[in-house]
């Protein structure tokens, strides 16, 4: 299975230290049922409103490292919140959803649980913070530094332009130039050109 429901009691592990019996106030005030997933590449975590009298559903990557976990809880929080105030009426990271999610990181950057670089990250952006955590390249950069390195594996920006690295599913491509805020992936085998977050991480592979 790709989900797994976490025993209140476990959920500690997942998250920085003084901060189980904060995230718990929410959960059980939310009647939220928290699950762990497996690493989704497309999105760390996920909302799914309550239907009904059943509980609120949040799943949030269980391979992300202790602070982009519970960065990743506030955020969908803060969708749920906001829906509970706003119904379907707003954006899903409209001006309410940034201001639900700045007082949930406001409040947890309160209690002193981030170190002091992560810290200086989420105050850079709390006042209008990003629609994915992912999409913060300065706070993406700072998180990468707490988690576990990981063999052989580079991010696209590390990868000098005309070589080769190579995806998951085993698709091979050629780096090619910057475009704004991406860069061209030229796939070997088709030709077909993508484009890739700078964060992105690959396997590099070595030119014969």
């Amino acid at each position: 299975m790709s989900k797994k429901e976490v025993p209140l009691h476990a959920l500690s592990a997942y998250l920085p230290e003084n901060t189980l019996e904060p995230v718990l106030y929410y959960l059980n005030t939310y009647k939220i049922l928290l699950t762990i997933t497996r690493e989704r590449r497309t999105i760390l975590g996920d909302y799914r409103y309550a239907k009904g009298d059943s509980y609120h559903r949040i799943s949030v990557n269980g391979n992300l490292n202790k602070y982009a976990f519970l960065i990743t809880l506030l955020h969908e929080l803060a969708h749920l919140i906001t829906f509970e105030k706003f119904g379907r009426t707003v954006a899903p990271h409209g001006k309410e959803w940034k201001a639900t999610f700045s007082h949930l990181l406001s409040r947890f950057l309160h209690l002193q649980v981030f170190p002091n670089d992560v810290t200086q990250a989420l105050t850079r952006s709390v006042h209008n913070p990003a629609a994915s955590s992912c999409a913060d390249e300065f706070l993406m950069r700072v998180l990468r530094g707490y988690d576990m390195m990981k063999d052989d594996i580079l991010l696209i920006e590390e990868i000098t332009e005309g070589g080769l690295f190579q995806l998951e599913d085993g698709r091979i491509f050629k780096r090619g130039e910057k475009l704004r805020k991406r860069y061209k992936g030229h796939e070997v085998q088709t030709g077909k050109v993508y484009l890739f977050s700078p964060l992105y991480e690959v396997r590099p592979v070595q030119q014969r």
